[in-house]
């Protein structure tokens, strides 16, 4: 459930997702992938892509992820460790070009689905609206510029009590084993 941040199926999610656009701005790509977390949380109780999502002045942005997309873009840092990301994309400004196609064998029919709804529910929103929506209860939550508890996106996302406790649970498990 809490697994770590896994490079190649955040590849994987932002390969898809910007293919579907051919070109996306930075802020789109990750209220998309935000409003799929909240989903697939919702579902299935677990994160696609296990990246900490930061309460930043437009909305929720997905740490590690936009610092990989800084990294191209040449206002970051370069981690000899993410080569495979840095690849796969062009980042001009703040609009992202796909140069592959992502593998589909990291992600689940499940991590698509949610995809494909979240592309589906806000294409077609302008800037003003994405921010709107994206200030949810789980980025009030929240002080500006700091991690947004995973437990309160999937609350936001409409996770049912039961869901909640499933989280919780396998929270509790994780830290049992040291994973978090």
């Amino acid at each position: 459930m809490l697994e770590r941040f896994d490079i190649e199926t955040a590849k994987a999610a932002m390969l898809y997702i910007s293919g579907k656009f051919g070109k996306i701005d930075l802020m789109r790509l990750f209220k998309i992938l935000y409003f799929a977390e909240q989903d697939h949380l919702k579902k299935w109780g677990r994160l696609i892509v296990n990246d900490k999502y930061i309460a930043m002045k437009f909305g929720p942005v997905p740490s590690i992820l936009y610092d990989l997309f800084k990294g191209i873009r040449g206002d970051g840092f370069l981690n000899d460790k993410y080569s495979v990301f840095y690849q796969a994309f062009n980042v001009d400004e703040d609009i992202v070009s796909p140069l592959e196609e992502p593998d589909m064998d990291c992600l689940s029919v499940a991590d698509v689905n949610s995809i494909d709804w979240s592309i589906g529910d806000n294409k077609g929103l302008s800037f003003d609206v994405l921010s709107e929506k994206s200030h949810d209860s789980a980025w009030n939550n929240a002080n500006r510029n700091n991690v947004i508890d995973f437990l309160d996106i999937a609350r936001a996302g409409g996770a049912s009590k039961e869901m909640i406790d499933y989280i919780c649970e396998c929270r509790e498990v994780s830290r049992a084993l040291g994973c978090v």
